[in-house]
């Protein structure tokens, strides 16, 4: 069959050769709570995220007390279940916050992203009762922050390749190795860290482990002195033989590799509404600029080579939320989001990088400075096509999704 007519409405009208017709559902509206949701995370950022993203940026300071707030509004649980003390919220509310706090300052909504995406929802979904009530519930609530170690200096987009080891004694695990990269690394008081068990195994003989911080053996390195996402901190970690609990261990023996691939396809789709964030943080500046700054006689919007920057920087931002919220919405309908969540993550993080930098453009000399902020969005747009996984490891995951059967 074929697609021969489309009716409005909010309904997709499908007629097959064959005269069979079939409706699918087609409401792009928001309920009135993930409005409010939506407006609660803006104000926020607005309130209390601009002020300051200069400066924590330039020393690149921890937003302590930004975090603690966000915390105390439910920003860091949001999709946890509220038996364990979080917000029961879907993926499409937590995408609309993360897109509004991201407009305003990435490094905030990336420590919010891992909280969410990655640490919470891992333990929500895959760990035991004992885990969740002593380590989720105060990570939904803010009361802790929690950190995923899954990247070394040899296995970053290879996952496979794991060189910390974490060998069976019994009762207990003795971990050695180090990560690179960890968003949250000297901030964290959880750590999921992603070991090799059995060799052997390969990718079954991968495990997930809890590990608290202050544990001996367990080191955090230097601060890494980033190009963008600044005020967030990231470290590298050492494990020297730290102990670990058997109960610690996430799941079935040889389940980590796993646990990995489904939270961070999950974790996606937050990076996904980070991007977009950012994206629409930088044509927001760009196009209030347009229309105060003066040339020729006018202001520059009304010169049709800025108009057209907009014009298209607009459209690419409305076709990059067209995907984020397919994925989000395949994630809350429990539709595989495999690969809807790469191929978001994959546009977005690419309209990232072009819009902020037209808008660099269209602030022309200002945008080379640090008050204007579109050169600090430059910056943080390029991690977007990195972490979670990088723009090539996403086509890759789509590119297997098409020719699966």
């Amino acid at each position: 069959g074929f697609i021969e007519n489309i009716a409005l409405n909010k309904y997709l009208c499908i007629t097959f050769s064959n005269n069979f017709q079939f409706l699918f559902p087609m409401d792009f509206s928001l309920s009135e709570e993930q409005l409010m949701i939506r407006d609660a995370a803006r104000d926020f950022a607005r309130t209390e995220l601009l002020p300051g993203v200069i400066e924590r940026d330039n020393l690149q300071r921890f937003p302590t007390e930004q975090i603690k707030k966000m915390g105390e509004l439910g920003f860091l649980g949001m999709m946890v279940d509220p038996a364990y003390g979080g917000g029961g919220m879907d993926t499409v509310s937590y995408v609309l916050a993360m897109e509004e706090l991201s407009k305003v300052d990435a490094s905030c909504s990336v420590i919010m992203s891992v909280n969410n995406s990655l640490v919470c929802y891992g333990l929500q979904q895959y760990g035991n009762e004992a885990q969740k009530q002593k380590y989720l519930t105060k990570l939904a609530t803010g009361e802790s922050l929690g950190a995923f170690c899954l990247s070394e200096p040899e296995a970053g987009s290879d996952a496979t390749s794991q060189k910390t080891t974490a060998i069976d004694k019994g009762d207990h695990y003795i971990l050695n190795g180090t990560k690179n990269w960890i968003t949250n690394g000297s901030s964290a008081n959880y750590y999921i860290v992603i070991a090799q068990t059995d060799k052997e195994k390969k990718h079954k003989g991968i495990n997930a482990f809890i590990v608290e911080k202050g544990w001996d053996g367990f080191e955090i390195g230097p601060k890494e002195d980033k190009l963008g996402i600044r005020g967030s901190d990231t470290h590298s970690l050492i494990f020297n033989d730290v102990k670990v609990p058997k109960e610690n261990r996430i799941g079935e023996d040889g389940f980590g590799f796993k646990f990995s691939m489904k939270t961070l396809a999950g974790g996606r789709i937050g990076i996904a509404a980070q991007a977009l964030g950012i994206a629409g943080g930088a044509y927001d500046l760009a196009r209030e600029y347009s229309k105060v700054r003066k040339s020729f006689g006018t202001e520059i919007c009304n010169h049709q080579a800025i108009a057209f920057k907009l014009a298209d920087m607009h459209t690419s931002i409305e076709a990059a939320r067209l995907l984020v919220m397919k994925a989000a919405w395949d994630k809350d309908q429990g539709n595989n989001y495999d690969m809807s969540g790469a191929m978001a993550k994959l546009y977005a993080s690419q309209v990232a990088m072009d819009v902020s930098i037209e808008a660099v453009q269209v602030h022309g000399g200002n945008g080379f400075v640090k008050e204007y902020h579109v050169e600090r969005m430059m910056r943080d747009a390029k991690i977007t096509q990195i972490y979670e996984g990088t723009s090539e490891i996403q086509r890759i995951v789509i590119s297997r999704g098409l020719l699966r059967d």
